[in-house]
């Protein structure tokens, strides 16, 4: 922990930092417990990078940190070689605020350290950043955004050559540079270089073929074109071109745009986050598809890795799909076409994290193909993918996705792609449009199928010093004293991914868990209800994930209300 009243004189003092950003700390001078929060510690830089509130501070995102940072990284690219300097480093970033002054600042660095920089030329897609670390045969990449987070929020991602989000091993050697930068001038910088590239429309193009490489009824879209009306809004984000150039690419004739949410806007200003899970984003959407008699309605969050969707009922009402729902969709839609067509590759993967959901399981189970599970994060879904690669089996890969909304097809990238996802997600509906199915159908179909699968998750915001302290206390009091029984139902199996050890609660049986550890908690009863408990690796929050299976909606409906209350009860009283 950092004597914060040392480094906030430190930073007014310093001839390093700039006079607007002084003025700011100037501003906070008798507000202690904000000079505090923010000089505390350092913005912590996780396998997933830095994400923070945009201010000045060593616990904000701001040019200093973002330069300590990316000098960091430049210094495990210097220590892997020249070859690994040559390859250089793709860097994108979204629409939030600063986002491209921190690329451009990073690239600075790299270029200063001797290493190349390919910068896109405005915003794009964090799934077209990994794409394009992959294309240009990059050492690694940077993306610049806070992905669905309130406009107050910025971050920096780093991405490993083969396109995903940095394993952890290669994540704590860049913390270990990181760490020997002074945040202060540690970071070397330079106004132009010769290394510094910037990249645009023939990155995109090769993105858009992969991505359109992609589709499985295209005929089906073609069918449907005239009558077929989806709504689409980017929230403000990096989706709106690509998304709409892919649709027009697989001949979809009606796709309306919501004008107000249409244009970057690092405030966000039609909403309270830009964030597709909740459903208050669509409210413009909703109204826009009355008027064109839609009954599909996309959205895409700012950097376009996630996608949510919401779809008209029979009571002519429009309800969201969760991630799991969308996830189960895609499965079944993918396996039963690729299966129809004879497209399906031997022997199939569908890969999906712990916290989503068990119906994708079985669907895969009625098709005899395996499903995988890893930790919570695209980047282990990655791993998959490329240790598939490394076999000579990538082409097995069908999808991966995770419930907070994040979907892959293909292998062209190695995190989930809001671009890929909504074109398949339209050309699905599409499709069943042509068997006269709407989603809705066929979500209930699957559900009369499979099972009365129901999911919910929900997390308690734990912000600042206080709120870490927090965020340990409940996962050891829950390791300390584990849940014995949920809703009247017995638990028979406790795992914790942080020991590796999964025990059969009956006979005390550990097995072992061969996933990498984590902070995670799961609780399995006889009737099949599972509650996990994690902290979020980007937020200030701690999740509580909730899985039931009922004998019919109303009953899944009903377990799921029940295990939701009576876990956030006991939670809430250790608050």
């Amino acid at each position: 922990m950092l004597n914060y009243k040392n480094e906030y004189e430190r930073w007014l003092n310093s001839e390093f930092v700039d006079e607007e950003t002084k003025k700011e700390l100037i501003a906070i001078k008798d507000d202690e417990n904000e000079i505090r929060e923010r000089f505390y510690c350092d913005l912590e830089f996780g396998t997933a990078g830095l994400r923070g509130i945009i201010a000045a501070g060593t616990n904000r995102m701001n040019v200093y940190t973002v330069r300590r940072a990316t000098q960091g990284l430049a210094l495990y690219i210097k220590n892997s070689g020249q070859e690994a300097m040559d390859k250089g480093v793709a860097i994108a970033y979204d629409s939030r605020l600063y986002s491209d002054k921190f690329a451009f600042e990073a690239a600075s660095v790299l270029a200063a350290n001797g290493i190349k920089a390919y910068v896109f030329d405005e915003l794009r897609p964090t799934p077209e950043l990994s794409f394009a670390v992959r294309h240009l045969g990059c050492f690694a990449g940077i993306i610049i955004t806070a992905s669905h987070n309130p406009a107050i929020y910025n971050g920096y991602k780093v991405y490993g050559e083969d396109g995903a989000q940095m394993a952890p091993v290669d994540a704590d050697k860049v913390l270990s540079f990181i760490n020997q930068t002074d945040v202060l001038g540690g970071a070397k910088t330079v106004k132009e270089s010769d290394l510094i590239t910037v990249i645009g429309e023939e990155v995109d193009k090769e993105y858009l073929k992969n991505v359109a490489a992609q589709a499985i009824s295209v005929d089906a879209v073609k069918e449907a074109a005239d009558s077929f009306n989806v709504i689409y809004t980017p929230l403000h984000g990096a989706g709106n071109k690509l998304v709409r150039r892919v649709l027009d690419m697989m001949g979809f004739k009606n796709v309306h745009v919501v004008k107000e949410q249409e244009l970057p806007d690092p405030e966000f200003s039609t909403v309270k986050s830009p964030n597709p899970e909740n459903p208050e984003v669509f409210v413009y959407a909703e109204k826009l598809a009355r008027e064109k008699g839609a009954n599909l309605i996309i959205g895409t969050d700012p950097d376009s890795d996630r996608v949510g969707i919401m779809v008209l009922n029979k009571e002519g009402v429009f309800v969201p799909f969760t991630g799991n729902q969308v996830g189960a969709l895609l499965v079944e839609y993918i396996l039963s076409r690729r299966s129809e067509i004879n497209t399906l590759p031997k022997d199939p993967v569908v890969i999906k994290t712990i916290v989503t959901t068990n119906l994708a399981a079985d669907i895969c189970k009625s098709y005899g193909f395996e499903i995988r599970n890893v930790l919570t994060g695209f980047k282990f879904i990655g791993e998959i993918i490329k240790n598939l690669e490394s076999k000579g089996e990538e082409s097995r890969y069908v999808l991966g996705f995770e419930e907070s909304y994040g979907y892959l097809a293909g292998t062209y990238a190695r995190d989930k792609d809001a671009v890929v996802a909504t074109m398949l997600i339209a050309e699905m509906a599409a499709y069943y449009k042509t068997k006269g199915l709407t989603l809705f159908d066929c979500m209930e179909n699957i559900y009369k199928k499979y099972g009365y699968y129901k999911e919910n998750q929900k997390s308690i915001t734990l912000e600042g010093i206080s709120g870490v302290e927090k965020i340990k206390e409940i996962c050891s009091y829950l390791r300390e004293n584990p849940l014995k029984e949920i809703c009247g139902q017995q638990v028979v199996e406790i795992c914790d991914y942080q020991t590796s050890k999964s025990v059969d609660v009956k006979n005390g049986v550990e097995s072992e868990i061969d996933l990498p550890k984590s902070n995670v908690l799961s609780y399995i009863t006889a009737d099949g209800t599972k509650v996990i408990v994690r902290p979020s690796g980007t937020e200030p929050k701690i999740k509580f994930y909730f899985f039931v299976k009922g004998n019919d909606e109303k009953n899944a409906n009903e377990k799921l209300c029940a295990v939701n209350n009576e876990i956030l009860d006991k939670i809430n009283k250790l608050l």
